[in-house]
């Protein structure tokens, strides 16, 4: 039982590890994704004409009551 696991074992270490998807476009994925996200949230941040004060006093006055 030892041999066979020692034989699996250095079968395992001379193995070549191909690289897979994750391995390739991994970290250019991740680029895309953080250059994307940057660049959306620039434009709505800086041009989307949001009006950013959160605070509503001053700004709403009552209307007047009709009976």
């Amino acid at each position: 039982l030892a041999r066979s696991i020692r034989h699996t074992a250095v079968r395992q270490a001379h193995h070549k590890h191909e690289p897979d998807f994750h391995d390739k476009y991994g970290n250019l994925v991740l680029l895309g994704g953080a250059v994307a996200f940057t660049t959306v949230w620039g434009y709505v941040l800086t041009q989307a004409g949001i009006e950013w004060g959160l605070s509503p006093v001053g700004r709403i006055t009552p209307k007047e009551w009709r009976e």
